[in-house]
């Protein structure tokens, strides 16, 4: 059972002035580590058009790897451009996980585009960067990872992992729309690929977290790692409707594995939940798991999943 320290929260970007693509959200935080800081991607918006409609961008800021609450350095641009006209990401860089290959660092992002009947459709991107992940070029104006006859919309979340000289990408996947007081919603549960590349992948083709709550269930952000011989999952999940307040929101789950195919779910070792009170006193998610020095830190969503900014937990235990 993990048991984790509320440390407080790291970063608001409604409190950055002057960066007008950058007015609030830093939602789904990915961490890559350098020698004298650590830098922290996550997804941000500026304010809606007329129509009330958002575009979605990519940035990071820089932490002092000697007291991460000392903010050193901010994105002056979003790492990534938004897609061409007609494209899969042509309205959103959401989310965003990196991970270094060599001398490059490598970007896996959900691409959000607009659509008629339902809100939106989301596939996953792949972008490099050869200057040390400040900036990122796309490999081209398609997806890498799609939906298809098994996997008909909504592929997001991806979070990429690479493990004995194999590169892993878990990431959720659309089940159905549901319609909820006249809105559709979206159903989504987490699942896998693997590849020997990290370009052309291998779908698993299945859900491989069981449901808790409901049936429609969604299940968001699956971050994986290694840890005392058992690979150990940290997530998001909530209900399908009314999920916008505290009763229905996001909470985070656990579940753990031998072979990153079975899955045992065990939220009550998750071992975080919401605050009393505060910026995460209504719900938690988007779960980023790392280690740091011999510590083993994990940076959060809380309220309206993201809107105030990412907060930082430490392992106790």
């Amino acid at each position: 059972m993990f048991k984790w320290k509320k440390l407080g929260r790291i970063f608001n970007p409604q409190e950055i002035e002057n960066i007008p693509w950058m007015n609030e959200f830093a939602q789904a935080p990915s961490v890559l580590i350098f020698e004298k800081f650590i830098r922290v991607y996550f997804s941000c918006r500026p304010l809606a058009d007329v129509k009330g409609q958002y575009v979605s961008y990519s940035a990071f800021v820089d932490l002092n790897k000697s007291n991460l609450f000392e903010i050193i350095n901010i994105a002056k641009k979003p790492i990534l451009k938004l897609g061409e006209l007609g494209t899969f990401d042509e309205f959103g860089t959401y989310p965003t996980s990196v991970i270094r290959n060599g001398t490059k660092v490598l970007a896996y992002y959900g691409g959000w585009t607009r659509c008629e009947s339902v809100p939106f459709n989301v596939a996953i991107g792949y972008a490099v960067s050869h200057d040390n992940g400040e900036t990122f070029s796309k490999t081209g104006n398609g997806p890498v990872l799609s939906y298809d006859i098994d996997e008909p919309f909504i592929l997001s979340g991806p979070k990429i992992r690479r493990f004995d000289d194999s590169w892993y990408l878990w990431y959720i996947a659309g089940k159905k729309w549901i319609i909820d007081n006249g809105k559709p919603e979206p159903v989504y549960k987490i699942r896998m690929a693997s590849s020997q590349d990290g370009i052309n992948w291998i779908k698993f083709n299945k859900d491989i977290i069981k449901t808790k709550l409901e049936e429609n269930e969604c299940q968001a952000s699956p971050d994986v790692f290694y840890y005392k011989e058992k690979y150990h999952m940290f997530f998001c999940y909530r209900y399908s409707t009314n999920y916008r307040g505290k009763q229905n929101g996001y909470r985070i789950g656990y579940a753990s594995s031998n072979d990153m195919i079975n899955w045992i779910r065990d939220d009550s070792k998750a071992g975080i939940d919401i605050s009393d009170e505060g910026w995460d006193s209504e719900m938690i998610s988007y779960p980023h798991v790392f280690e740091l020095d011999g510590n083993i830190y994990m940076m959060y969503l809380g309220n309206q999943v993201g809107r105030f900014g990412f907060g930082l937990a430490q392992a106790e235990n």
